[in-house]
């Protein structure tokens, strides 16, 4: 039985054993912070002070991308989902042992490269594709129980997604020549186009629920129907093709897009609110991402760049948001007052975009220095995400409720 939340009321919290396997955001959402601490310091030893690692058949830059985009993303992704879908449909997920297992399945993932052994690259695909796989079933059959189709387009986002790592390891067995490109970068592009289809979901939402006064909106669907279509056409042009003239102008139009979505949803009320500014500079450097592409064709630009505007930047900001709200109101916090070192975690992170994605514009002489501090930033956002987060996840919710 439902009560208006959405809520199982006849589920008990300790039916799932400790509160960390409560529910889906609480042990992926800590896995992943960690994981963003851990691997950050791994690779800023790599590239800033030349440690060797032995990352198995994969080089350091290529562990690195792969690690970004389904370690640490693919897990803050699985522990919304896994929360958001129970909302949304009324039925369990994945919940205490089997919660357990999953999340085992991702751990093993990451720690098999870190090992220093030689573990077949057969063996490290298998694992880590099994996790998405099973993610997206157990996402979806909640889903397909109550009819709630309108939700299968964003969880066959993450069977795209699973897709993409498949191609990811065939490039490095060996067996598609252009696997490793062609998987990391659809793997991106399909993160960039779940995070649009979250944003126009929730964040008009967010901003008229979290800052004072009243907020008008003004949404376009030409510009929601055409966004899309354009970014579909950027991933093909971008990652099949050669066509930088054709990429550049659809970059362009996206950017032009994508800034009249925003200004119909911008308020300067706020900047007052941690909690929804991070969203809009979090899509803020989505837009610089695209105009990047642009200026890499039309002004010689660095390609990497546009690409760290979209990680470090735009994907980094929008999931450290979400977890540090998602993780308050589920715990029976308030979303609305967060606790005051959240606003430096989102501060420093924000801060860390800037110098990895502005600063090389201005001087490129000093790229390696921009590229360390940024990593030094990334860490330490990180740790004070997790200092104060990690009692909640591991600590009943505050108001005695399941979850």
């Amino acid at each position: 039985m439902l009560n208006i939340d959405g809520e199982i009321v006849n589920s008990k919290p300790g039916d799932f054993g400790p509160p960390i396997l409560r529910l889906g955001f609480r042990p992926f959402f800590l896995a992943a912070s960690l994981f963003a601490i851990v691997a950050m310091i791994v690779w800023t030893a790599s590239y800033s002070f030349s440690v060797e690692f032995y990352f198995s058949p994969l080089s350091p830059n290529i562990w690195h991308a792969h690690e970004m985009i389904f370690g640490y993303t693919m897990a803050v992704i699985a522990g919304f989902l896994l929360t958001a879908i129970k909302n949304w449909t009324g039925e369990e997920v994945l919940r205490g042992k089997s919660l357990a297992l999953l999340l085992s399945l991702w751990v093993i993932a990451r720690i098999l490269p870190l090992s220093g052994l030689a573990i077949p690259i057969e063996i490290l695909a298998l694992v880590d594709v099994a996790f998405l796989l099973i993610l997206s079933i157990v996402c979806l059959l909640p889903v397909l129980k109550v009819k709630q189709y309108k939700q299968a387009g964003i969880i066959s986002k993450i069977f795209l997604l699973m897709i993409c790592n498949v191609f990811f390891y065939l490039g490095v067995m060996g067996v598609v020549d252009e696997g490793i490109q062609w998987g990391l970068y659809s793997a991106l592009y399909m993160i960039i186009a779940l995070v649009l289809v979250m944003m126009r979901r929730v964040m008009p939402m967010f901003i008229k629920s979290g800052v004072d006064g009243e907020v008008k909106f003004t949404n376009r669907a030409w510009v929601d129907n055409s966004s899309l279509i354009l970014l579909l056409c950027l991933w093909v042009a971008d990652v099949f093709t050669v066509y930088d003239q054709f990429v550049a102008a659809t970059a362009v139009l996206l950017t032009i897009l994508h800034m009249i979505r925003l200004s119909g949803w911008y308020t300067r009320r706020v900047w007052s609110k941690p909690l929804v500014w991070i969203l809009v500079v979090a899509y803020s450097f989505i837009i610089v991402g695209f105009a990047l592409i642009a200026a890499s064709v039309y002004l010689d630009v660095s390609p990497f760049l546009s690409t760290h505007a979209f990680t470090v930047g735009a994907i980094a900001l929008v999931t450290i948001g979400m977890m540090s709200r998602v993780s308050l109101g589920h715990t029976g916090r308030s979303v609305f007052e967060p606790p005051a070192a959240v606003f430096w975690s989102l501060l420093i992170l924000t801060l860390a975009a800037v110098v990895r994605v502005i600063f090389p514009l201005f001087n490129m002489d000093l790229y390696v220095y921009w590229i360390g501090i940024s990593q030094l930033m990334w860490i330490v956002a990180f740790a004070v995400f997790v200092y104060v987060y990690a009692p909640m996840f591991l600590s009943a919710r505050v108001d005695g409720k399941d979850g």
